[in-house]
């Protein structure tokens, strides 16, 4: 990481969430991009414990793939507690922000619950730090279940949508 982007950012910036933890954790990622915006970088990791971030410029954005958690030798992985992990194969979230499964308030949604997908076809679109990245899909076959509901945040590596290969 290059000399501009340490030191102390500024202040959080006021984000009206229902989870105190999740504004600021926003308005964390939010003065990231500002100074990656501000910088010659292309990209910028930050790691703080057992937490990753990557920070992409717009036109660095590209599905990532999946990576398996990095775990220290006798360290039992950590679980939320929130949802247990999907049994099949999913398209994972590259990114943090706001999920739509569809192009435009009222028009059909980019795939279905039983229809098929191909790999490269867009799944939805994550909007962050207004701006819209069409997220498509790593895998193929069918559409099993619609994990992220539209409208709602989902978290880097999340998973989208479960697919059962062909």
């Amino acid at each position: 990481m290059s000399d501009e982007g340490q030191g102390t950012v500024g202040a959080p910036q006021e984000v009206k969430l229902s989870d105190g933890g999740d504004a600021s954790l926003l308005a964390l990622v939010d003065r990231l991009a500002a100074v990656l915006e501000r910088s010659d970088l292309s990209e910028l990791e930050v790691e703080a414990g057992g937490t990753a971030l990557v920070l992409r410029k717009a036109v660095a954005v590209a599905p990532m793939p999946a990576a398996a958690p990095i775990v220290e030798a006798g360290a039992e992985p950590a679980t939320t507690g929130r949802e247990a992990p999907p049994a099949r194969p999913s398209v994972k979230a590259p990114l943090t922000g706001i999920f739509y499964a569809s192009p435009a308030p009222g028009s059909p949604a980019y795939v279905q619950a039983g229809g098929e997908v191909a790999v490269g076809q867009i799944i939805g679109l994550i909007e962050a730090m207004k701006l819209f990245n069409e997220i498509k899909s790593d895998l193929s076959g069918r559409v099993v279940r619609l994990v992220a509901e539209s409208g709602q945040l989902v978290k880097a590596k999340q998973p989208l949508v479960e697919v059962e290969p062909l």
